[in-house]
């Protein structure tokens, strides 16, 4: 059992194919907690172990490894670079006290990567920057350390610099604090010779570096103007502290193939990233509705928090990191937001998909729990005695929407099952039934993040699901005023039936639910039979005349008609409504109404002319552009909804994933005439 102080909670964060994954696997591999290296290739490395990740050669939910590395515990929590599963990346982020960002030598500075810096800068984490893919052809490393450099200023400080041949292939690495260099033979560190050439540049970087440590006191800074050397505990102590405050990012480098600097990597994480009572400050809310500042400590009561589900076809598992005492496998706790008392059953460590049972986990570990049926992600299990609850995971809203529907008629259920035992893992897609379109909508991050989600439907549940676009909610009204007659007679032996009814329908401005009224005079029509009325009126406006879509902005008004004594009926009132609706309707110059959309697109100025000729195809008016706080601009705009199906995919492909959007439904309007015809073809298709 480790303590708080002898553990430390790391998330990979970078683009997709930076070798995240193959670094964690070197890590593992250089630990002894693997005898063979996986390959991503070969589906056989520890993180990605889901049968889609495999099948697709890339992550897809964050997998957790604990190594034992002198003395110390690193819970490694390895994450997907691509976007689709970026919810995946706010539930690592939320339990990891530091980053490191892997950027490759062969692609530089990429979106993911940037990405990855953005979610760090909003939390305050401190974070390693590692260059992956050293030795590899077309790599370089000293392009990529430059941009870094360029684009962060001179927080980006190397303690780990590569070492070339004289065909520029890396052959080893320096070790800049301690002045060493080493190369791989056989997959085990040798210490070798620090070439002459590299001599004045590792000096260079190492008084760099030393500066970086005396700005942390001014008593450092007075012997380093003196020209004193400093302990390597001192410098130990300076990097940790310039590390945690956030006023230097070391960069170090290697490569997961080889495991070149992979031990590097673990002496630089047990020396200068924090520890769990040190790492990022939690904000929780007491039962009475206070906020106030959650301290990591050993020596409190017993708290948790859920930062990942896995429920598949095996079980549950409830992933928590303690934050504060220890918890045992009988520990009851009450969680927060159900306020219900849950006693803990078997708890685990996990290393990808295998779990070590153990009997207790100590302040600032990472483990699961079994089979808890009613902890949800985001929940804060606490002592009864302090029940606190900390906030959620902030999982961006999902953009990208398409109907489901299950391949076979009459496995709706099924369907619904399966995506809601999917939500409990992945919270950052939405279910919804649209009542209107009487489609099932299935919303997440983009298409990859549905189509795994459709193959897990499959391959977990075993019921097989197709997408389609989802229908857009169109409206009908009319612009004209009209009055049309009514009349329902039928004769069939004894009592028959007969309502007669003339009835003014008139358009309203912004008034969705039908208005109704009456000015019959002398009693034509008997006061009991207006209700029928309208009854009728109200069914038929459920369809209108053009492609069937409800009716909006209507008065209409029951102004005279005639009855039988003895055949008249409410049945035979509400037919003679519903007629008169249908003879009035095709004079009253109907025409179709659109769902228009508030949108927000948010954009570096680069992208600017392509973003907005793409919302003026989309038939979109520009409302306004306004700079954010982060160097972008906020285009914001009116779009009919029946535009954007694709505008998610569309977005990311135009501004090479830089963009996002907000979008929220405004107000209906006019359908351009030229765009009705299609429409209600469409519309009479579907109906046939």
């Amino acid at each position: 059992m480790y303590t708080a102080n002898a553990i430390r909670n790391i998330c990979l964060l970078g683009h997709s194919g930076s070798g995240k994954t193959a670094l964690a696997e070197s890590l593992l591999y250089m630990t002894g907690a693997i005898d063979r290296m996986g390959k991503n290739a070969d589906g056989n490395t520890v993180c990605d172990y889901d049968p889609e990740e495999i099948r697709r050669n890339i992550s897809i939910s964050t997998a957790v490894v604990p190594l034992e590395y002198h003395n110390t515990k690193i819970n490694l929590l390895d994450t997907p670079g691509g976007f689709d599963f970026s919810g995946a990346v706010a539930e690592a982020l939320r339990a990891a006290d530091a980053a490191i960002l892997v950027c490759s030598a062969k692609d530089g500075i990429t979106v993911g990567f940037e990405k990855a810096w953005k979610y760090c800068e909003e939390r305050n984490m401190p974070r390693f920057v590692y260059i992956s893919k050293v030795d590899e052809d077309n790599s370089d490393y000293n392009a990529t350390f430059e941009a870094l450099r360029e684009r962060y200023g001179n927080k980006i400080a190397p303690v780990v610099v590569p070492i070339w041949d004289a065909q520029k292939k890396v052959t080893g690495i320096i070790d800049v604090l301690n002045k060493r260099a080493y190369e791989m033979q056989n997959q085990k560190r040798v210490e070798i010779e620090i070439p002459e050439d590299k001599v004045a540049v590792i000096e260079e970087f190492n008084g760099a570096l030393k500066e970086s440590v005396a700005e942390t006191s001014e008593e450092l800074m007075d012997r380093f103007f003196n020209d004193e050397d400093f302990t390597y505990a001192e410098m130990i102590k300076g990097l940790h502290q310039g590390v945690e405050e956030l006023s230097m990012f070391p960069v170090l480098c290697g490569s997961g193939m080889t495991c070149l600097g992979s031990l590097m990597l673990m002496d630089h994480i047990v020396d200068l990233l924090p520890n769990p009572v040190e790492g990022n400050y939690h904000k929780a809310t007491t039962a009475d509705g206070k906020t106030e500042e959650f301290v990591v400590s050993p020596g409190g009561v017993p708290s948790a928090f859920v930062f990942k589900t896995v429920s598949d076809q095996y079980g549950k598992y409830s992933f928590i990191k303690v934050l504060s005492g220890t918890i045992t496998s009988d520990t009851v706790l009450v969680n927060a937001r159900t306020g219900e008392t849950e006693k803990l059953g078997r708890m685990y460590t996990m290393c990808g998909k295998k779990n070590t049972e153990v009997k207790e986990l100590s302040c600032g570990d990472i483990g699961a729990i079994g089979k808890m049926d009613k902890v949800k992600t985001g929940d804060t299990l606490c002592d009864p005695r302090k029940v606190v609850s900390l906030k959620g995971i902030p999982y961006a809203e999902p953009c990208y929407s398409m109907a489901i529907a299950p391949k076979i008629k009459g496995q709706d259920d099924k369907v619904g099952a399966g995506l809601n035992r999917l939500n409990e893992e992945d919270p950052s897609f939405t279910i919804a039934m649209n009542p209107e379109t009487k489609q099932m909508v299935l919303s997440g991050a983009g298409d990859q993040h549905l189509d795994v989600l459709v193959s897990k439907l499959k391959s977990r549940f075993g019921v097989e699901a197709v997408l389609s676009p989802t229908k857009v909610a169109y409206r009908e009204r009319i612009k004209k005023k009209v009055e049309a007659h009514g009349r329902h007679k039928k004769q069939t032996g004894g009592s028959g039936q007969f309502g007669d009814v003339w009835i003014r329908f008139e358009p309203q401005e912004e008034q969705d639910e039908l208005i109704f009224a009456e000015e019959v005079f002398g009693g034509s029509v008997p006061r009991n039979f207006y209700p029928a009325v309208e009854k009728g009126v109200q069914e038929a406006v459920q369809k209108g005349p053009l492609a069937g879509y409800p009716m909006v902005n209507l008065k209409a008004t029951l102004y005279d008609g005639s009855y039988h004594p003895v055949d008249s009926n409410e049945m035979a009132f509400k037919m003679a409504a519903i007629l008169a609706f249908k003879e009035a309707m095709p004079n009253a110059n109907p025409t179709l109404l659109e769902p228009i959309g508030a949108l927000a697109v948010t954009i570096p100025d680069s992208y600017m002319g392509d973003v907005i000729g793409d919302l003026n195809k989309r038939r979109g008016r520009v409302m306004g552009m306004n700079p954010d706080n982060e160097g972008n601009t906020v285009v914001e705009a009116e779009v009919p909804m029946a535009e954007m199906g694709t505008y998610a995919i569309d977005l990311r492909a135009m501004t090479q994933a830089r963009g996002s959007f907000t979008m929220k439904f405004e107000r209906y309007e006019e359908v351009p005439k030229a765009n009705q015809a299609k429409i209600i073809a469409d519309a009479n298709k579907d109906e046939a």
